[in-house]
């Protein structure tokens, strides 16, 4: 499974990206809108610390499908790389997902809440499709339930697309997704620090750390 962060604030970004194995970088409008810089701006930022290779979603804004074509022209040539347009899986979004795969250039589906959507964004051309775990939960819905179905129906009916899991409340739901083997999932930084944030882990490590002083004098192998 591929791991992504859910974020555009780029001290954070450059702090996981330093110490995780981190695949790329998700946006949205929302998030963006949270660091109250231009946009294009951070996201060059957001760039810059990822290099070429990594990859980095950057969503469409306009409502109909020739203005969502025309915002992705621009974000794949402000943002050269390694760059995905992310586009609404709705009738227009579908649309444009169409043509857009139809010039090369590869997008992610999301705002996705069912199954349903998932298999229509992939069978329109879409690269990834990103449902939101957390957000179909407070509808009353199972959210890995329903990311299992998709990543069920990509694979039973041979579309290329991936699952792209967003919107996490907590490490245990991405443990889930990635036992059950999903193409990828995005997870904010703070998620991503759960994962291994563990008093148990924290006591063992000073325990090591005391014995080696108590036995060497020293408090690294180098130094012997």
């Amino acid at each position: 499974m591929e791991l992504l962060i859910d974020d555009a604030n780029v001290a954070e970004i450059q702090r996981i990206y330093e110490f995780y194995p981190i695949d790329g970088v998700t946006t949205n409008p929302s998030i963006l809108a949270k660091s109250g810089r231009p946009p294009f701006e951070v996201l060059k930022e957001i760039r810059s610390i990822l290099g070429t290779e990594p990859q980095l979603h950057v969503q469409a804004v306009a409502g109909d499908a020739e203005g969502m074509i025309e915002d992705a022209h621009c974000i794949v040539k402000e943002l050269p790389g390694n760059t995905f347009v992310k586009i609404p899986a709705v009738p227009e979004g579908f649309k444009a997902i169409k043509q857009l795969t139809k010039e090369g250039i590869r997008t992610t589906a999301t705002a996705i809440y069912t199954p349903l959507q998932g298999f229509l964004a992939a069978k329109s051309g879409a690269s990834y499709a990103a449902p939101y775990i957390n957000r179909i939960d407070n509808m009353g819905y199972d959210g890995i339930a329903v990311a299992r179905t998709i990543h069920d129906i990509f694979q039973q009916n041979g579309l290329p697309t991936k699952l792209l899991a967003a919107s996490f409340k907590n490490s245990q739901q991405v443990l889930e997704l990635c036992r059950y083997g999903v193409g990828a999932s995005t997870v904010a930084p703070a998620v991503i620090d759960g994962m291994v944030n563990n008093a148990a882990i924290d006591s063992a490590i000073r325990v090591f750390e005391a014995d080696f002083r108590e036995l060497t004098g020293q408090d690294s192998m180098s130094k012997l």
